[in-house]
């Protein structure tokens, strides 16, 4: 892991929380609005996860996830300051082209049926990519300002400055964690792996 880091990747805060419980060690995404060369890269190895409240849809995740963003959207922090509370190590990346791929993946992740056909579909190019992360918790979370170029539908964020990640500590331990990414990986019928940037 490295001790310091500035970068972040956008993601709702709902994921966040799976995330922070263990009960996700991946993410599936497809890219913001606003990405280099109009399409989504894993352009960082490590990063700290930068949570989003704006576009987080009920009815894109499964019910049991609900409950967690009911919690979150009645008590959202300032609009001017964001709380980074989590880091991700990436372990592999994958690009699935396949649609039915995903279906065994569906109780690795909180989005339903519908949220995952439309990402998949989403742009001119059908796919997701698949990243799987180890998840560490900040000893204290980073309380900063939002700055104007963390705006916008973009997934990378360039912090204003390094911040140290001594201290951190999975979120799941090391058994239960390699357990649960050999099972990602069978269940993808092990994808040939992208690798980060």
């Amino acid at each position: 892991m490295q001790d310091k880091n500035r970068f972040a990747l956008k993601e709702w805060a709902v994921v966040q929380a799976a995330l922070a419980e263990g009960r996700q060690s991946l993410l599936l995404r497809k890219g913001g609005l606003i990405e280099k060369n109009r399409r989504f890269t894993v352009e960082h190895s490590e990063f700290f996860v930068y949570p989003t409240y704006l576009h987080q849809q009920r009815n894109g995740i499964v019910p049991a996830a609900r409950e967690d963003l009911e919690r979150l959207l009645a008590s959202p922090p300032p609009e001017e300051e964001v709380t980074l509370s989590h880091y991700a190590v990436v372990q592999d990346v994958f690009r699935i082209a396949d649609l039915d791929r995903l279906q065994p993946l569906a109780d690795c992740h909180i989005f339903n049926a519908d949220e995952i056909q439309k990402r998949f579909l989403y742009g001119e190019t059908p796919g997701l990519y698949l990243i799987l992360l180890r998840i560490y918790q900040l000893p204290k979370p980073f309380r900063m300002p939002v700055r104007p170029h963390y705006a916008g539908c973009r997934s990378w964020v360039d912090l204003e400055q390094e911040l140290p990640t001594a201290g951190c500590r999975p979120v799941i331990d090391d058994t239960a964690f390699d357990l649960e990414i050999r099972r990602i990986r069978a269940l993808a019928r092990h994808p040939r792996p992208e690798k980060p940037a």
